[in-house]
This record gives C-alpha cells, structure tokens and sequence, in this order.
C-alpha cells in the first residue's frame, strides 16, 4: 500500500519521487496548517530523539515553521519515529517536513494510520503512503496524503529512516493539514459523567418508592 512503490532511492529533484509534493502560497498554507493544535502533545511519542522531550517542539505553528530555536536531533543512527495521537478524529491531507541542514535533513517518510505506540520494529511492515523527502528550507513544499487512507484519524505515526548522509538526523517542524470533527468518544463521557450523580441524587427517592409498594 506504499505510495511510492518499494523502492528506496532519493530523488533530488522535482515534488518527490511519485510527484506528491506541490507548492502553495505562503498565505494558503498559514491558514490551512492548523492541525497541530488537534494534537495531544503531552502523549508524543519520539523513539530514537537525543534529548528526550524534544520530539514534541517541532509541532508548532506555521508561522513558526522556519525557527530552528526548538527541534529534534536523532540519537544512536540517522532513524526517527513519531508517535501522534489526536484528541479528535483527522483527515489528513499534507504533511511539510523542514529538516536539518544539508545530509542532517530526512530523506524519506513513511506513514502508519492508527498504530498507537508503534516500535521501529514495527515500522518494518508495509507503510500505508511513503514519500522521498526533498530538503525544504523555506517550508513550503507539501506532501500530498491520499485522503481516503487517513480519515478518521485519531494516531499518526511517522517514519524517518534515512537521511542525505549524516550520521543523524535534525527535524525542526512537521507541519499537518486537514479537517477535523469531535471525537464521539468525548460526549459520551460528558453524559456518563452527568448522568451518573443524578441517579445517585435519586437513589433514596427510588427505596423509598419501592418499599411502599411493597407494603
């Protein structure tokens, strides 16, 4: 179900290796870019980062894409794999990568749907889209998901495997566009959590009502 086939080759040139990246306008982006605040950023998993926490910094605003004051440098090789849960359900449609500079940036990424607390071992199996990554210092090359496989999204997990040479890798923004709608899950725990007391509220009224009618 790769989007890009098997094949593990860079390509330096054009929108990525299947033609999935597209330029926008720096205005349609800032507007679209917004995902991240459907992200549950306290429960990101980064496997792999060198300074622990630092996976979660580079979910940020668009306008904050181009800062490199925050971003996550990989540790023991050149992998990364985020884990990324939202606190509603998704449709993912594009995904921005600024890397590090030069080799540091990633070269590819792979795309799970709805594998919480993926392992690098887990990461072996088919992906459901891959892309060739292109270094995008000015962070406005999208790419493009296929909007069928990532509705109804509640975790993305994202694979960096390779970069353009280094012995690490540095990413200092992933950005996420799409659309969005409540989770089903929250209003029923709103009415769980209501309901409950009132039957409790009530508890005495309804022995005592038994009782009588018993006697």
């Amino acid at each position: 179900m790769s989007g890009c086939g098997g094949g593990h080759g860079h390509d330096h040139s054009g929108h990525g290796s299947c033609g999935d990246g597209h330029d926008h306008t720096p205005a349609e982006l800032g507007v679209a870019y917004s995902l991240f605040t459907r992200i549950d950023t306290n429960n990101i998993e980064c496997l792999n980062e060198a300074v622990e926490g630092s996976g979660k910094t580079v979910f940020k605003a668009w306008e904050d894409r181009l800062s490199r004051d925050t971003y996550v440098e990989s540790d023991a090789d050149e992998e990364l794999l985020f884990n990324i849960p939202f606190t509603d359900n998704v449709k993912l449609k594009g995904i921005i990568v600024v890397g590090g500079e030069n080799g540091y940036h990633p070269s590819k990424m792979r795309l799970f749907k709805n594998r919480d607390h993926m392992t690098f071992d887990d990461a072996t199996t088919t992906a459901d889209q891959e892309f060739e990554l292109q270094p995008d210092p000015s962070g406005t090359l999208e790419y493009t998901t296929k909007v069928v496989t990532f509705s109804s999204l509640t975790h993305l997990s994202l694979h960096f495997p390779s970069n353009f040479g280094e012995e690490t890798t540095k990413i200092s923004y992933i950005g996420l566009r799409g659309e969005y709608s409540k989770a089903h899950r929250h209003g029923i725990t709103i009415c769980s959590y209501e309901t409950t007391p009132q039957l409790m509220d009530h508890k005495d009224k309804i022995i005592d009502n038994v009782g009588k009618t018993v006697m």
